[in-house]
């Protein structure tokens, strides 16, 4: 297995990326990491280990605010445009990086491109459940503006990953609404629940509210990215206040630390794309690289594309 990471992707590449890898090889020995980034300072935060990997240079870094398509053009040097090449040729099996979340679905849409019938990518977020377990919210961000047939679509892409990656034999499937009852809701929700209800790929049980997002409810919860990234920047909110400032301790609710999770994937892709959150650190990117792997091991893309088409 050949797993690619942008190094200089973050907001403390290249040292955390650095300690990321570290911590995984001291665990992992079957994949071969291929490190994209500034050699020296690579070099420098792997010592003695850095002959254990493979190391591309690269000189351009594109950084987090600018305008994805018009990057990748102008900076084919960075280590996100070289990553998605890699990618793209089959050089490696999957590739990684905290960097621009833009180009991180621009690269994974039309350069490794989507698996044929996918309309569009989607992104899960991991959501902590009072039992102990997590369930997945889809999608978080990326499509703020859905049709019906977007979400369907998401709810079967999601099953998949549920299914192959978290270990869960027939996930369930909710939509999130104002009200449990058939018909509620705006129009896109009411016209997805009937979609929802006749696929056949996934365990739709109905719809659920904002207050059971966390009680078990269901192992899948499908929303547009609108709805979905506001849930998830409150949940970020609430740990950020409770527990970093006013250093209040709870079990669960230091589960809501995204650190926790590493990194998502870019479902719909024809190969593992993995985006981290832009603050990640050694613990995230540890948990990067075993989500890329497990995604590499489990084919899950490849049973994505048979699932849809």
């Amino acid at each position: 297995m050949r797993i690619a990471l942008d190094m200089m992707g973050g907001d403390y590449a290249p040292e955390q990326a650095c300690l990321g890898v570290l911590s995984f090889l001291e665990t992992t020995q079957d994949c071969t990491l291929v490190l994209l980034g500034d050699e020296t300072q690579i070099r420098a935060g792997l010592g003695e280990t850095a002959n254990k990997v493979k190391i591309i240079p690269t000189t351009e870094i594109i950084d987090m605010n600018e305008h994805p398509v018009r990057a990748m053009k102008e900076k084919p040097n960075s280590s996100l445009v070289v990553g998605f090449g890699l990618l793209a040729r089959g050089d490696v099996d999957a590739f990684i990086s905290a960097g621009n979340t833009g180009v991180m679905l621009v690269g994974a849409s039309h350069v490794v491109k989507l698996a044929e019938g996918i309309l569009r990518p989607t992104i899960p977020s991991p959501v902590p459940q009072i039992s102990g377990a997590e369930s997945v919210l889809v999608d978080v961000g990326i499509n703020a503006d859905c049709k019906p047939e977007n979400l369907n679509q998401f709810a079967t892409l999601a099953t998949v990953y549920a299914r192959e990656i978290q270990g869960k034999e027939n996930p369930t499937v909710a939509l999130l609404n104002i009200g449990e009852e058939e018909g509620k809701g705006n129009i896109l929700a009411q016209a997805t629940y009937p979609l929802l209800k006749e696929n056949t790929n996934i365990n739709f049980i109905g719809n659920v509210e904002g207050r059971d997002l966390i009680n078990d409810s269901a192992d899948i919860i499908i929303c547009e990215g609108f709805t979905g990234n506001v849930v998830l920047k409150f949940a970020e909110s609430l740990y950020d206040v409770i527990q970093v400032q006013q250093k209040l301790s709870d079990p669960f609710l230091e589960r809501f630390n995204h650190k926790l999770y590493g990194g998502v994937p870019v479902l719909g892709c024809n190969k593992p794309v993995v985006v981290g959150h832009g603050v990640s650190d050694k613990v995230s990117f540890t948990g990067m690289l075993h989500l890329a792997r497990k995604m590499i091991l489990s084919k899950v893309c490849e049973k994505i594309a048979a699932n849809i088409i």
